[in-house]
C-alpha cells in the first residue's frame, strides 16, 4: 500500500517500513495496520474533531492542563492557535491515559511511539490471529456475557484507582481479543478527581455496558455497580482487589438519585441510538 501523507514522517524516521491496509476510519481518527521488520502494529491518525460539541469538549477538558498561559488564552478566545493547541491537548491525553492505565495493568493497546500526530501502537488480534472485532460486532451466550461485564467491570475499577475514567466506554470502543476484551479510544478520558463530571461519565460507561450485556444476559441491566464503585472510590476503600457485589445503599441525601437514573437512561437511549445508525449503515 502506497505511504498515506499522514505517516509519511514515521517512514522517513524508520519508525515504518510499510503500510499493510486501512484497518478503521471514524470522526475521530483513521487507523492503519503498519509494521517496521517482523513487527506489526497500529498507526492511529487523529482528524479535526469538528464533529465534537462545545458542551462535550468542555465537560472533557475541565481541569486539563496546558503547557503555558499562551495556550490557555488562546483557547479561551477560540483562535485558530488555541484550536490546534486544544486538539494537540485532546490527542496528547489519548497517550498520557495509555502509558499510565498500560502501567497499572489496564487491558488497554501497548502505546509504543506519539510522533508528529501519530500514536503507534499494539494491535489487538482475536484468537484466529486476524485484527480483534469489536464487541458490537459479537453476540454472547448469557455464560459469556457475565464472564466479560464481570471482567470488564473490574477494568473499570483498576482504571478508576489509576485515576482515570474513560468517559466515552461502550461496546464500539472495547475490542475482543485473543485474551479477552480490550478498552481502546480513550481521548476523553478524564482525571477522576479533578474533573466534576467524572462521576457523571462513570455512571454512564458502567450504563452502557449493563446495556450492552443486557441483550444477552438481561439480569445485568439492573446491577447497581455504578453507585457502588463510586461509593467505594469516594470514601478511599476502592481497590483492584475490590469483590464487588452490585449492590449500592443510596444513604438519603447523599446520592443524587434523580441524576443518577437520567444518566443510566440517557445511557440506555444512547445504546439504542448507536444500534440504530449502525443498523441504518449495514442496510445502506
Amino acid at each position: 500500500m502506497k505511504i498515506p501523507k499522514p505517516l509519511q514522517a514515521l517512514f522517513d524516521e524508520g519508525l515504518i517500513d510499510r503500510v499493510s491496509r486501512q484497518l478503521t476510519s471514524g470522526k475521530e481518527a483513521t487507523v492503519y495496520v503498519v509494521g517496521l521488520g517482523d513487527e506489526t502494529f497500529c498507526a492511529k491518525v487523529y482528524k479535526q474533531a469538528t464533529q465534537r460539541s462545545f458542551r462535550q469538549a468542555v465537560d472533557y477538558t475541565e481541569n486539563r492542563k496546558v503547557k503555558n498561559s499562551r495556550q490557555a488564552r488562546a483557547i479561551a478566545k477560540g483562535s485558530r492557535f488555541g484550536r490546534e493547541s486544544q486538539e494537540a491537548a485532546w490527542q496528547s491525553a489519548e497517550v498520557e491515559a495509555l502509558y499510565r492505565l498500560a502501567a497499572a495493568g489496564v487491558r488497554v493497546p501497548r502505546p509504543l511511539q506519539f510522533h508528529e500526530g501519530v500514536l503507534l501502537m499494539e494491535l489487538i488480534v482475536g484468537e484466529h490471529g486476524a485484527a480483534a472485532p469489536r464487541l458490537n460486532d459479537v453476540d454472547f451466550s448469557p455464560q459469556q456475557a457475565r464472564l466479560h461485564h464481570h471482567g470488564l467491570l473490574r477494568e473499570v475499577v483498576r482504571m478508576l484507582c489509576a485515576g482515570v475514567v474513560h468517559g466515552d466506554l461502550s461496546e464500539f470502543n472495547i475490542l475482543l481479543g485473543a485474551e479477552g476484551p480490550v478498552i481502546i479510544d480513550l481521548p476523553q478520558a478524564v482525571d477522576a478527581a479533578g474533573n466534576n463530571h467524572a462521576a457523571r461519565m462513570l455512571v454512564r460507561d458502567v450504563g452502557n455496558l449493563n446495556a450492552f450485556f443486557g441483550r444477552f444476559a438481561p439480569e445485568l441491566r439492573d446491577s447497581e455497580h455504578a453507585g457502588e464503585i463510586w461509593a467505594l472510590y469516594s470514601q478511599g476503600r476502592l481497590s483492584p482487589e475490590t469483590q464487588l457485589t452490585g449492590r449500592f445503599e443510596r444513604p438519603p441525601g447523599a446520592v443524587d438519585l434523580d441524576g443518577v437514573m437520567r444518566e443510566i437512561d440517557a445511557a440506555r437511549d444512547d445504546h439504542r441510538q448507536r444500534l440504530a445508525r449502525l443498523t441504518d449503515a449495514q442496510t445502506s
